[in-house]
């Protein structure tokens, strides 16, 4: 994706301040084996570059392969990162992935997803984790009920998350990457988002902003009944796909657009995911039929008579196809990142086990 590695990497230092002074602010990490699982694009590079700067062990799996770029896992395995991940690796790899990364004896995790806590905890492995990091609301949820061997610190609820990036970031870059992609507007279409999260909100909002006829749809009532608050059309789910010109999935939630759903929508949509579980699609179904790539990340499913335009095989849109959220939006939150590794490592490790809220002190400094 980088035409110019070295520069991309330069631009994107000298515009995210926050993360540098962050990192400045660490201690010596010399005793700290981090385990790392998450999206590994460009912006994180000074991040985890400055973690080995203070003497961390750094060892990097993939949340998501479809978001990698291979020239960023290069150089950090180059300043000193070990890795098991690269772009489009099978299922079958990404997941051995998890257990070459606890098999690595780390003593800190750092997440988007909590696949590595999943699989300690699912297979009772005996670890040395002190405490970890997790940052995203589909890893929350699959703590929920958990009572974990280690403290981990919750960072996707804190405000400075949900409404910078969950609220603002994914929304705004979705339809960016859309126009990229497709080389299409939203004017004269219908968006159905699906989900009213903040996520939701914020691709509702941004749809909207660029001339989208916006129709919500959301299982949850009182999210349901926010939509209608805020001027949104909502809908059932079963009738609001019959109408769409362009869907997108915004729930962390899976198979949420089921095969049934599918075979109801008309010909010519658009369907994208934002959310980051990447199976709220059920791209299975889809498979079963002809396909053409009419353009990159522009997958035209033939269902008797139809076709269906699955944007970027129904990963997170935004970030596989596109760049993610914008250098300064995402310099906060790579610095909130930093601070919660910094927290981690010191005072949350003597926390009881259980999950926990960041706290306050620790993220606010960074603003």
């Amino acid at each position: 994706m980088y035409s110019n590695f070295s520069a991309e990497l330069e631009w994107a230092t000298l515009n995210m301040p926050r993360t540098k002074a962050a990192v400045e602010a660490l201690p010596d990490l010399s005793h700290v084996r981090l385990a790392c699982n998450m999206h590994l694009d460009l912006k994180m590079a000074p991040l985890v570059k400055g973690l080995l700067d203070k003497g961390a062990k750094v060892f990097l799996t993939t949340c998501n392969p479809t978001t990698v770029q291979d020239d960023v896992v290069a150089y950090l395995m180059n300043c000193g990162a070990e890795a098991k991940a690269w772009r489009n690796m099978s299922h079958q790899e990404w997941h051995e992935s998890f257990q070459t990364a606890i098999d690595w004896n780390p003593t800190h995790l750092c997440e988007m997803g909590s696949d590595l806590t999943a699989l300690i905890h699912q297979n009772n492995v005996e670890t040395n984790v002190k405490a970890g990091l997790e940052a995203t609301g589909s890893g929350i949820n699959r703590l929920n009920g958990l009572t974990p061997n280690y403290p981990i610190f919750n960072w996707d609820d804190l405000p400075v998350k949900e409404g910078l990036h969950n609220r603002h970031m994914v929304g705004l870059t979705a339809w960016h990457t859309f126009f990229e992609t497709t080389h299409l507007t939203l004017h004269e279409k219908t968006v159905v988002v699906i989900g009213y999260g903040l996520v939701g909100q914020g691709v509702a909002a941004s749809a909207k902003a660029y001339g989208g006829k916006v129709i919500v749809a959301e299982i949850d009532k009182a999210r349901a009944l926010q939509a209608e608050y805020d001027g949104w059309q909502v809908m059932s789910l079963s009738e609001a796909v019959k109408i769409a010109d362009v869907i997108a999935t915004a729930t962390g939630a899976k198979n949420v657009l089921s095969q049934h759903l599918l075979q109801q929508v008309k010909s010519g949509v658009f369907i994208l995911n934002v959310g980051h579980v990447a199976e709220e699609i059920d791209v299975e179904f889809l498979k079963k039929y002809p396909m053409n790539e009419p353009m990159p990340y522009i997958n035209a499913y033939s269902l008797d008579g139809r076709t269906i335009y699955l944007l970027a095989d129904g990963s997170m849109f935004n970030l596989t196809a596109g760049y993610g959220d914008s250098l300064n939006a995402f310099d906060v939150t790579l610095a909130v990142m930093a601070s919660g590794i910094g927290h981690i490592v010191g005072e949350g490790q003597k926390a009881a086990k259980d999950v926990y809220l960041l706290p306050q002190s620790v993220w606010q400094k960074v603003l």
